[in-house]
């Protein structure tokens, strides 16, 4: 057991700061603008990204004050992951919570950053800005359930 890696030892409640935070794949999916339908619930993510995120890094410019900055940004807890369904079934926070190991193409387990995005599973370069958009809403013309359906891999 003592060789096993952190995130099969531990439950997500158990893990540190850092051991939380390195479970980010860097795919960059819950940094797409979404949109909730209001009559069926459907959640409709976008090819748009927050303000904040780099497209080709795929990860956040200012992380640590990402709130301050996007007020509506989600900070993912151990205690709100089963609410986010929409977090797409790839995500390593997802799949720790059902039971399930990290993809062979994550980073942690690959031990290369750049798997994620050999994989296919990141949206580096091929997202848009919000700041471009005229009106927030003008994100839905980029509507992309495609992203969230088949990344489970």
């Amino acid at each position: 057991m003592a060789g096993e890696p952190f995130w099969r030892r531990k439950r997500l409640t158990e893990m540190t700061a850092a051991e939380w935070e390195s479970l980010c794949d860097g795919c960059g999916l819950c940094c797409l603008v979404r949109f909730e339908d209001e009559d069926t619930g459907e959640i409709i993510p976008t090819r748009v990204h927050c303000k904040l995120f780099d497209p080709e890094l795929c990860r956040c410019t200012d992380y640590a004050n990402r709130k301050r900055h996007v007020p509506d940004c989600i900070k993912l807890t151990p205690g709100n992951i089963e609410a986010l369904e929409w977090m797409p079934k790839s995500c390593a926070y997802r799949r720790l919570h059902e039971g399930r190991d990290l993809a062979p193409w994550h980073p942690l387990v690959s031990g290369d950053p750049e798997s994620v995005h050999r994989a296919g599973v990141s949206v580096r370069g091929q997202t848009i800005n919000e700041s471009v958009l005229a009106d927030p809403e003008d994100a839905l013309d980029f509507a992309a359930q495609d992203l969230l359906d088949e990344r489970g891999r």
